[in-house]
């Protein structure tokens, strides 16, 4: 087995460009999907460089930067602008308070489960991750990294080394809910993540839904955001009734493919997303 733990990102980064390494930035999916047996891989352990944990403002552009190796325990203990509640929320769905402490955002987002509690609250917030290679840096936004059901956009010779949230006015709020058979400790049947920002005239300016474990990756209801959007903040909650209310309900809900099994039927899960739907944008819009 080679393993190698670096102390420095650039040491880091020419590793990765020198051979195939599994990354390992918490282990807390990793370490389970090779129970009872010898892990052979080369591994590339990042959890040794500080300076890929951490959140910190945007200087300059606003906004805020969120290291790779930040914990869900991190987030929790932020004390977040409100665009960023609906990542504090889903930070304290992950798991138990041991995964928590271990698991990683950019775990978290290269693992790349449809489940994942912390993608949906990224999409919404049209969060972009920050890639570096000896090649130099790219970002792209999460919904083209999440790219299928343990599947990204990362290059054999990439570091995701951040995740960068865009600025938003002091209007914004967001929020996260996730269904599943209990409270905690469980994988979600639907989740949803909602943004919304309004102008000096309260208009909506911003709008965001996005849903997860309803595909095999994270899917934005594009269609249902632009109906919405631009509304005044009074007509926004009639619309989206009388929307959810309408024959042609299910066309807003069309980038879903939910599947049935174990945990739920796709039936359950479309009409789960639309009462999660509600209330956030209820929750979130009220103020």
């Amino acid at each position: 087995m080679n393993y190698q733990r670096p102390t420095d990102l650039n040491e880091a980064i020419a590793l990765r460009a020198s051979g195939q390494f599994h990354i390992l930035a918490g282990g807390t999916d990793f370490y389970p999907a090779r129970v009872a047996r010898p892990i052979t891989e080369p591994v590339l352990d990042l959890t040794a460089l500080g300076v890929l944990r951490g959140v910190a403002p945007i200087a300059g552009a606003g906004g805020w930067r969120i290291g790779a190796l930040t914990t869900w325990t991190d987030l929790i203990r932020l004390a977040q602008a409100p665009e960023l509640a609906a990542l504090v929320g889903a930070a304290r769905e992950v798991g138990g308070i041991q995964i928590q402490n271990q698991g990683t955002v950019g775990g978290n987002l290269c693992n790349a489960s449809p489940a994942a509690d912390g993608v949906p609250a990224l999409a919404a917030v049209n969060a972009q991750v920050e890639l570096r290679s000896a090649r130099g840096i790219r970002s792209l936004a999460v919904t083209e990294f999440v790219q299928g059901n343990r599947r990204t956009a990362l290059a054999s010779d990439e570091i995701l080394t951040a995740v960068l949230i865009p600025a938003f006015s002091a209007n914004a709020r967001s929020a996260f809910f996730k269904v599943g058979h209990r409270k905690y400790l469980v994988i979600s049947i639907a989740s949803v993540a909602v943004c919304v920002d309004f102008d000096a005239n309260e208009q909506l300016s911003f709008c965001a839904i996005a849903v997860g474990s309803c595909a095999p990756a994270v899917r934005r209801l594009d269609r249902l955001e632009n109906t919405l959007r631009g509304l005044p903040r009074a007509q926004v909650l009639p619309r989206l009734d009388a929307v959810l209310a309408s024959v042609a309900t299910q066309s807003f809900f069309g980038g879903l493919s939910p599947i049935d099994d174990v945990r739920g039927s796709a039936s359950y899960r479309i009409d789960a997303v639309r009462e999660i739907v509600r209330r956030l944008l209820s929750e979130t819009v009220s103020g």
